[in-house]
């Protein structure tokens, strides 16, 4: 879920990155009214370059179709990906209060407390602004 959409991860566009034939990252995107979002980034292996790699290719496809800007929400709890995408180039937008506790309602898998005990309330949208 991002800004109360609801996406199924396997019916969007996306990259996978393999060895030996078994995927140990992806990056699923959804594009719409010339913005692209990434919904989803995965890695089984952290600090390979994978993951930056991915989010490169969707940042190249969103510009070859003419997107004028890429987004993404992650969770106030994730540190990492906070960190991870400011040092590729996104900038914070935005804090969305009590988002997910919002989508807790639609979704009440979504867990109370993430990483490091921190609660699990807000979503934080970053995005890169594409040039044209």
């Amino acid at each position: 879920m991002s800004r109360g959409k609801v996406h199924r991860v396997n019916e969007l566009q996306g990259y996978a990155a393999l060895l030996n034939g078994v995927i140990k990252a992806s990056v699923s995107y959804y594009v719409d009214n010339w913005e692209c979002e990434i919904v989803s980034l995965e890695s089984a292996m952290q600090n390979q370059g994978l993951g930056s790699k991915l989010v490169q290719l969707v940042v190249e496809q969103a510009k070859e179709r003419q997107c004028k800007r890429v987004w993404l929400i992650t969770s106030n709890d994730n540190v990492r990906a906070i960190r991870f995408y400011q040092k590729r180039g996104f900038d914070m937008k935005a804090i969305h209060y009590d988002a997910i506790t919002e989508a807790r309602k639609l979704k009440p898998a979504i867990p109370l407390i993430g990483d490091d005990g921190i609660p699990v309330r807000h979503e934080v949208e970053f995005e890169m602004i594409l040039s044209s």
